[in-house]
């Protein structure tokens, strides 16, 4: 299983030059032992897929814990960016971005990202 997560551009830029390093969100993923790997979608105004990355570790604490701890350190492993950045509409053109997050299998983000003929369901939670 893989996540699709919507963060802003600013955001996403500072993860691709790898200088954030953190990803704080307010809820956990749910079927965090499944997960393989972290799609980036940028938010509005550039709207792609911009990249990717595997989880090395999820910590759970009380925020200001968190950020104490872990604000200058990384946990992320790498970010793969796309040389192009995907835009799902090409292939989905019922795609609608995640509020925060998405589950996915990995066979429906592969179809995104080569261009596939689309997904069917694309709304629908795994």
């Amino acid at each position: 299983m893989n996540v699709l997560l919507s963060i802003k551009p600013k955001y996403v830029r500072e993860i691709l030059k790898g200088e954030k390093k953190y990803e704080f969100r307010r809820s956990i993923f749910r079927y965090r032992e499944e997960i393989k790997m972290v799609h980036i979608y940028s938010t509005s105004p550039v709207k792609r897929i911009v990249g990717r990355f595997t989880i090395e570790e999820i910590i759970e604490d009380h925020p200001k814990n968190l950020w104490k701890s872990f604000r200058d350190f990384s946990g992320i492993e790498k970010v793969e960016a796309f040389k192009e950045p995907i835009d799902p509409k090409v292939s989905t053109p019922d795609f609608v971005p995640p509020q925060s997050f998405r589950y996915f299998k990995e066979t429906e983000i592969e179809f995104v990202i080569e261009g596939g003929e689309g997904l069917k369901n694309w709304s629908e939670r795994v």
